[in-house]
């Protein structure tokens, strides 16, 4: 790029101002500088701010601000002190006038005539060395962006060479975990292998000796696995394998250990109190998992799993001898029934047999129907006005009679069945509170006080999951029951996952039913929880109920009722038995209650004669759901068998 100074021509009279850019004109039309021009003092100092001057020329004598006063104002302004000034004048040739010039900052004084050769060489003088100067300050300038983007470069280079570094480090480290892996490792299923099983087992029986505890050993075989794997090929047996090992993992916690010792033998190590109870619990698990078909290749194929279950220290003092004895255990269940669970001791699979022919009967029960709803009222403090009814749930046994539901319901671990029985349970109360709701609504009193009295069910025996809503609302649906009608009660520990139950609750908030924490106080729910839940209730667990009158057992009933007061929420009690009990509900400001001290759960002809009695209805009748000597028989059943609320 062609680098072109500028010369500064500064002179009053235009004649004078004229000559001097014509002496000049050659070398500006060659373009070896611009020549600008200004007609006094003051414009050269405007002129002298917008640009950089290899020289100016001045006259010295002009009109109000001379070429002296000019040159100083020139040179005390930063960016102009440097620029070199000549004077030119016809006027000041004595050599006063000059050494003023000088002390001003003149770098030469002419005077006029000026000789065409002295100026031209002069101003090419300072022409050239500004025009050095800016080629300096230009190649400064370049060497500064090239220094600049070396640095880029080299920072780049240093960059790509550490990204370099740090991709070869995780590469080895993922080869040293890969190494590591396949040292403790299935290569197929990824499970614990044989080897590090019995690291772990041995280090089970070390912590178990040291502090007196006990753990279980569950060993399993697939059912018919060889005949799948000459069928179908050996592609399909490993998905079926890694499939297999993905059930297992579900099916256990965190901390238990599931190991494949090879072909199709797997192992689970669970360590912790209660061995026997959790054992017998988690293959029941593993057990339901394998009863639903596994998807491979389009193939649905049907599989089980035999268990043998070793307990420490009983059934072996040793790791190698509790593995020896799970796997005998295992042998017998595949020789008893493919898919089946065997204790390596006797009178540990005789309860486990008795559980299994429970869980046979009940999945009878629910095609019998055998399954019948008792009713328990709910009243309202200070007036005693019945406002709920909480349905309960009986089983009318073949050989023990009615059994309530906290007998027979505990030890299912068959959520399907769990969730079958609780859909039956559901519908059933949805459909009694219809019968109810058009037997008892002849008048519009009737209809008003009947409509402050809800339709309580537990449930107890479901999970909150997604369809829960779409399933409650399409059992309202079906009876034509408004959902104000409908209260749901939900055990305090399945709210502990708001991730999960929060939407669902909102639904059913949304339509209109009603929503009671259940067994409150029993679960250590946090605050912030019931706070984010859209909750209506919360019922005090009986277990403070029963305290109350005992050393502190009012002050945390008390306790409850505030902290319900606070989150907004009605407060509710349960199994409320004496009159003492109920004195202090009422004195601490409880909202409803329920329990013996009210009324024993009735069938449901008598709770409509209840109903019909506190409503003012005239008697009348409806559908039995059961016989006559049935309803009698059970009247004082709840109270021998607890499930009264």
């Amino acid at each position: 790029m062609q680098i072109i100074p500028k010369v500064l021509l500064v002179n009053d009279d235009a004649a004078s101002l004229l000559a001097l850019e014509s002496l000049l004109s050659e070398a500006t039309r060659a373009q070896h500088y611009a020549l600008l021009k200004a007609s006094s003092g003051h414009e050269a100092l405007r002129m002298v701010l917008t640009h950089d001057f290899a020289v100016i020329l001045l006259d010295a004598n002009m009109p109000g601000m001379d070429g002296f006063e000019t040159a100083e104002a020139i040179h005390s302004h930063p960016r102009s002190s440097a620029v070199p000034i000549i004077f030119i004048t016809a006027h000041y040739g004595d050599e006063r006038h000059r050494l003023e010039a000088y002390s001003k900052g003149a770098a030469d004084y002419l005077f006029t005539p000026v000789i065409p050769q002295v100026l031209q060489t002069k101003v090419a003088v300072f022409v050239d060395l500004t025009r050095k100067n800016l080629e300096l300050q230009a190649k400064t300038r370049e060497l500064s962006l090239l220094n600049q983007d070396l640095r880029v470069q080299r920072v780049q280079d240093l960059e790509r060479i550490n990204r370099a570094l740090e991709q070869e480090v995780a590469e080895r480290k993922v080869a040293e975990q890969r190494a590591q892996a396949l040292s403790i490792r299935d290569p197929l299923t990824n499970l614990v292998n044989r080897r590090s099983l019995i690291a772990q087992l041995e280090h089970a029986v070390a912590t178990a000796d040291r502090h007196g505890g006990e753990f279980a050993l569950l060993f399993l075989d697939l059912d018919r696995f060889k005949q799948i794997n000459d069928t179908l090929g050996h592609e399909v047996g490993d998905e079926l394998l890694r499939q297999v090992a993905a059930r297992l993992l579900a099916a256990v916690r965190v901390s238990d250990v599931v190991a494949r010792l090879g072909g199709d033998e797997f192992v689970v190590l669970l360590e912790g109190r209660g061995a026997a109870a959790n054992a017998a619990r988690v293959a029941r698990k593993i057990e339901q998992a394998h009863t639903r078909p596994f998807e491979i290749n389009g193939q649905r194929i049907a599989t089980s799993t035999s268990i043998g279950i070793g307990l420490y220290p009983q059934d072996g003092s040793s790791a190698a001898q509790l593995m020896k004895n799970a796997d005998t255990a295992m042998y017998h269940a595949k020789q008893h029934r493919r898919g089946s669970i065997e204790f390596f001791r006797e009178e540990l699979n005789t309860r486990e047999r008795e559980r299994a022919q429970w869980v046979a009967e009940l999945h009878a029960a629910l095609e019998g129907k055998q399954f019948e709803l008792l009713f328990q009222p709910r009243a309202a403090l200070p007036d005693g006005a019945v406002v709920a009814v909480e349905a309960l749930l009986y089983w009318r046994h073949p050989r023990h009679g009615l059994i309530a539901a906290a007998r027979f319901l505990p030890d299912v671990a068959d959520r399907l069945l769990l969730e079958q029985v609780c859909e039956w349970m559901l519908g059933a109360a949805c459909a009694e509170a219809a019968r109810w709701r058009a037997g008892l609504a002849q008048t519009a009193t009737q209809a008003a006080r009947l409509s402050k009295v809800v339709m309580a069910v537990d449930l107890a025996l479901l999970q909150i999951r997604p369809e829960l809503a779409a399933r409650v609302l399409a059992h309202l649906r079906s009876c034509k029951l408004p959902a104000g009608w409908l209260e749901l009660e939900i055990p305090e520990h399945l709210l502990l996952d708001t991730r999960d139950s929060a939407a669902v609750l909102r639904q059913l908030k949304a339509a209109g039913v009603r929503l009671t924490v259940d067994d409150f106080g029993s679960a250590g729910a946090a605050l912030a929880m019931l706070r984010e839940l859209p909750l209506d209730a919360m019922k005090i667990d009986r277990a403070f109920v029963r305290a109350i009158g005992v050393e502190r057992g009012t002050d945390m009933a008390a306790a409850i009722v505030h902290l319900g007061r606070a989150l907004g929420l009605r407060v509710l009690a349960q199994g409320v038995h004496t009159a003492e009990q109920l004195a202090v509900l009422k004195s601490l400001g409880c909202d409803e209650y329920q329990g013996e001290l009210l009324s024993p759960a009735l069938h449901a002809a008598d709770m409509l004669a209840l109903l019909q009695a506190r409503c003012g209805a005239p008697t009348m009748q409806i559908p039995q759901t059961t016989s006559p000597n049935q309803n009698q028989a059970a009247l004082s059943t709840p109270k021998k068998r607890g499930q009264s609320r």
